[in-house]
């Protein structure tokens, strides 16, 4: 049985979040370092942009300020996310690690199936968008709120999307991240967008689901299925030197600087 990395790094800021996602990616050499699963929350709560998205075009940046909001930028692509009352995993692995031949997409299912997982042991009718699909929605379509639109692979309920996920692959490594929202803070979130994102009203949270969950029950829950799922054994660590010191200097010389948050230019 494969064995992966397990690091529990708590709440972190924006800024060290995104840092240390990178510097994990950054950091893993596929022959060499075994995949990482993190789990982390957000302290406070932070608007995160997608990588080629335009942050002054699509954010009230003045309210953001007004009312202390910050403003970070991911790595990854898609929509604006709103991190709140949420658990975030982030995972870091080599193609090889979910079969010979896997290719995006059945990359995205096999990465994404410890969600189903993890929602169905809660008793939820948890399911891929792309397989219950009965209104043949338009699925992948752009939107500049995360929320507020589907991708093949969003875990919905009932017909509505709980959580969102992204991926990089870079230098035969990948990266994905997402969360797994407690409590639904999407109105809050949509208060700093420029234009209105109507399609999120249709999202969902554990708390609407009826699932009134703790960070830490829901993170062992979030392990069983991995491990489950994945059919591989987590051992917990804590980060190495050389992923403390990356993530440092990510995080003071690229997620702190205003040309890469406001701009995507590091």
């Amino acid at each position: 049985m494969c064995e992966w990395r397990l690091i529990d790094t708590g709440p972190l800021d924006g800024p060290a979040n995104m840092a240390l996602d990178e510097a994990l990616l950054n950091c893993f050499q596929k022959d060499r370092s075994r995949p990482v699963l993190r789990l982390y929350g957000w302290n406070p709560a932070t608007l995160s942009v997608g990588r080629y998205q335009d942050a002054a075009a699509a954010l009230n940046l003045d309210l953001c300020r007004d009312e202390g909001v910050p403003v970070v930028r991911r790595m990854t692509g898609g929509g604006i996310i709103y991190h709140a009352a949420e658990v975030t995993y982030s995972l870091v692995c080599a193609p090889e690690h979910l079969g010979d031949r896997t290719g995006v997409k059945d990359g995205f299912r096999k990465l994404c199936g410890f969600l189903l997982g993890t929602y169905q042991r809660l008793g939820l009718d948890a399911r891929f968008a792309v397989d219950c699909n009965p209104d043949e929605e338009r699925l992948g379509e752009r939107t500049s709120f995360c929320f507020a639109g589907k991708e093949e692979f969003d875990v919905v309920v009932n017909d509505r999307k709980i959580g969102g996920n992204a991926q990089r692959r870079l230098s035969g490594a990948i990266l994905q991240h997402g969360s797994i929202p407690l409590e639904n803070r999407v109105q809050q979130g949509l208060r700093y967008l420029k234009e209105p994102a109507p399609g999120a009203a249709r999202s969902v949270s554990l708390a609407e689901l009826g699932q009134k969950q703790e960070c830490d029950g829901l993170k062992r829950l979030l392990v069983d299925s991995f491990q489950e799922c994945m059919g591989v054994a987590l051992a917990p660590e804590p980060l190495t030197e050389q992923e403390t010191a990356t993530a440092g200097k990510l995080e003071e010389y690229k997620y702190r600087c205003p040309k890469w948050t406001f701009e995507g230019r590091s």
